[in-house]
Formats: structure tokens, C-alpha cells, sequence
């Protein structure tokens, strides 16, 4: 349980200094989303999301290159978090309160199932897309690849800096 607690303070402070997407960046992402609707999900996230989703997509660029559904699951795998509209003190409390089993006001409740919100929001988009974005805290689904749910997981684990 330490390391879940470390994983969240270093989150934090990717949040808190988390730099804007480059033009460039925005471009890469665009290039990978192909001008589909997903687009529009991915930059109306706050900046230290899309900062995340952007340094976790190329972290599975740099290991699968050619499989751009595993680059767009991991790029928008949290577009459900900017529904519950939490800042940086929101999503510690709720973080906590999630950790400690609490009962959840809505905005809580839904930052807890942003998962579930993406993958009904990216409903369009290739299968592995919503498989990973509702099952990425929880357990590997039999439709996702073990190799690639590893290295999907692993990129959403991964720091920013």
C-alpha cells in the first residue's frame, strides 16, 4: 500500500508542474488520433492531463510503433477524469477518500469511475481504446493482449519527468 501512496504523490506533482503540449506535440497527437472525434476529448482534458496521455502514448510509440490502437488507448485512456471538473486538491481528496473506502460525493464518485465514463465517451473508437480506458485500474481483460496490456500499463505508470 506505500508504493500506491508514493505513486499518487508523485502524480501530484506531475499535475502541479505540468507543462502545456508543444504545437509540435499537438500535432503528434492529431496525427495519431486521425482527426477523429476522440480529438476534441483529448484537449478539452486540463494541461497535465493531456501531458500524461501524450508522455504515455510515446512511451508505447517507442515500443510498438506500428500499433497506433495501443497508442490512442493509452493517449486517452483518462479523458474521463475532466468530467468530474476536480483541480489538484479535488483529485488528492478524492484520492484519498477512494484509497480509505469513504462514501463519495458525485464529482468524487465520477473521478473514481473515470474509466468507465471514457470508454462509454470513446464508444467509436478500436475496442483495445475503451477496453484499456475502463479496465486500466483493475485487472487485464481477456480482449487485451497480455503483452500489450503490460506494456499499456506500464506507460500509464510511467513519470512525465
Amino acid at each position: 500500500m506505500p508504493g500506491a501512496w508514493t505513486h499518487l504523490a508523485a502524480r501530484l506533482f506531475d499535475f502541479l508542474t505540468a507543462r502545456r503540449l508543444t504545437d509540435a506535440e499537438r500535432d503528434v497527437v492529431i496525427g495519431w488520433l486521425d482527426g477523429g472525434d476522440a480529438a476534441g476529448a483529448f484537449f478539452e482534458q486540463p494541461d497535465a492531463d493531456q501531458r500524461h496521455g501524450f508522455h504515455a502514448a510515446s512511451q508505447v510509440q517507442a515500443g510498438s510503433p506500428d500499433r497506433i490502437d495501443l497508442i490512442r488507448a493509452a493517449l486517452l485512456h483518462d479523458v474521463g477524469k475532466r468530467h468530474s471538473g476536480l483541480g489538484a486538491v479535488g483529485r488528492v481528496l478524492a484520492s484519498v477518500a477512494i484509497r480509505l473506502r469513504l462514501p463519495l460525493p458525485p464529482r468524487f464518485a465520477l473521478y473514481r469511475d473515470h474509466g468507465v465514463v471514457a470508454a462509454a465517451e470513446l464508444a467509436g473508437v478500436d475496442e483495445i481504446v475503451t477496453d484499456f480506458a475502463r479496465h486500466h485500474h483493475s485487472d487485464r481483460p481477456p480482449s487485451i493482449d497480455p503483452r500489450d496490456w503490460e506494456l499499456l500499463v506500464a506507460a500509464d505508470k510511467a513519470r512525465t519527468r
